[in-house]
């Protein structure tokens, strides 16, 4: 019998029928979780299954069935949650999505669950750890190319995960408006921006990494072993677990 591919579990966004084109009004308060396809397709391309998250199936028992989670891009994160006062340049936050993911990332720790952080992931993987975010660095916002243009080099720390996974520096797009400033306890920086900023987190002793590019979005996409780390990471896991 064939052995199935690690489920990765994908959270999305929580939206109503009001935010959507074309929507009819009759369906404005509807609510709708969205999720972004390429997310999906990068971890598909690296040999897993993808398995969207909704908001109402129960964040404990997600954690009881996943091998392996990919926390995506999207909203700014509650800076109450890192105990500071919003920006005047801060996003919408989004209460509801903080606390399936926090809770998410909570129990990934406590079973060491293999995650992977893109983003407003890395964000997260930082404030759950005890950290800051700077709430707006515009000029890394480069939202004025397509989404797969390289803009910047980062450079890897030697004997971190990224090192092992890309070498020494390689170039990346750029789509974010916040940055770590005060990193995690429990977290070592792995790469650096030449400007400085923080561009790749991982967690001293678990299976937790996280970039601040979006690899899934980028034209090396389909051959990015990044995705295959998390893929076989989570293989790894799902080979190892007894408790299922």
């Amino acid at each position: 019998m064939p052995t199935r591919p690690p489920l990765i579990g994908l959270p999305g966004r929580r939206t109503h029928g009001a935010q959507i084109v074309g929507y009819p009004a009759a369906l404005a308060e509807t609510r709708l979780d969205l999720y972004f396809a390429d997310y999906a397709a990068a971890i598909r391309e690296a040999g897993g299954l993808p398995v969207h998250l909704p908001f109402d199936g129960g964040v404990d028992t997600y954690a009881e069935v996943l091998d392996g989670i990919v926390l995506p891009g999207g909203a700014d994160i509650d800076p109450a949650r890192y105990g500071h006062q919003p920006s005047p340049h801060a996003y919408e936050p989004e209460p509801e999505r903080d606390e399936l993911e926090l809770r998410l990332l909570e129990l990934a720790i406590d079973r060491e669950i293999p995650v992977l952080g893109i983003c407003r992931g890395l964000q997260l993987v930082n404030i759950s750890a005890g950290g800051t975010l700077e709430q707006h660095v515009p000029h890394h916002n480069r939202l004025d190319v397509m989404p797969h243009t390289e803009v910047h080099e980062v450079e890897f720390v030697a004997g971190s995960r990224l090192w092992s996974i890309y070498g020494e520096r390689r170039s990346v797009n750029s789509l974010h408006h916040q940055v770590v400033a005060e990193l995690g306890g429990s977290l070592s920086v792995t790469a650096v921006a030449d400007d400085g900023t923080i561009e790749g987190i991982e967690h001293h002793e678990l299976p937790i990494l996280a970039v601040q590019w979006h690899p899934e979005m980028m034209a090396s996409r389909p051959s990015d072993p990044l995705f295959e780390w998390v893929v076989d990471a989570a293989r790894t896991y799902a080979s190892a677990s007894t408790t299922r």
